[in-house]
């Protein structure tokens, strides 16, 4: 067997995180960023788990924008309310994290399930500074991305498209698709008259 090649550690490196700019436009102040993480550490948490109505009623307060019976658990993670938006009868899981940096829209009656994390936030790799790179992600109506998938800045997943659990979606999907993997991609089409009634 050919033996294995020890990586190099120590050379220099091509990041210069001395010249990070870390701004960008967070739509609030500062004391109000610092409140609201304040009260997602230590109330958000301690809510029953089915007092959906009252953390809907916490978001909005902090300006997201909350449909009509909404179910939201009190381990979800959501890092500023004000650029989220969730529609009618829409259910975010158990330790969901919305890392929402930039807008994230979720339709009506969408499931985003356990531990997935939406992340509207990376970096340029190839740029000495480091530059934050953020853009939107946007979740069409019936829509149910299953348990521990990310989603990467920049998607759009179409309405009533499926994503099979711990999928990576760094690509927009299409509307009334499956699709799953990493990279996660189409495999077939779903048809509203195969759809069971009861």
């Amino acid at each position: 067997m050919t033996p294995e090649l020890e990586p190099i550690l120590d050379s220099k490196s091509w990041f210069d995180l001395s010249q990070y700019n870390s701004s960008f436009n967070r739509g609030k102040p500062q004391w109000f960023i610092l409140l609201w993480w304040l009260i997602e550490a230590i109330i958000f948490p301690i809510t029953p788990h089915n007092l959906n109505s009252f953390r809907c009623a916490l978001l909005r307060l902090f300006g997201a924008k909350i449909g009509k019976n909404v179910v939201i658990r009190p381990s979800v993670k959501i890092y500023f309310p004000w650029k989220v938006e969730i529609g009618d009868y829409s259910w975010i899981g158990d330790q969901v994290y919305l890392y929402s940096l930039d807008k994230i829209k979720i339709g009506s009656n969408s499931i985003i399930s356990q531990k997935c994390y939406f992340c509207t936030g990376s970096h340029d790799a190839n740029h000495v500074n480091f530059p934050l790179i953020i853009a939107p992600i946007i979740i069409g109506n019936g829509v149910w991305i299953a348990a521990d998938c990310f989603v990467a800045q920049g998607v759009k997943i179409g309405a009533n498209t499926v994503i099979g659990g711990r999928s990576s979606v760094f690509k927009s999907i299409p509307a009334e698709t499956m699709a799953w993997g990493n990279p996660c991609q189409p495999r077939k089409s779903r048809n509203f008259h195969d759809m069971k009634k009861n």
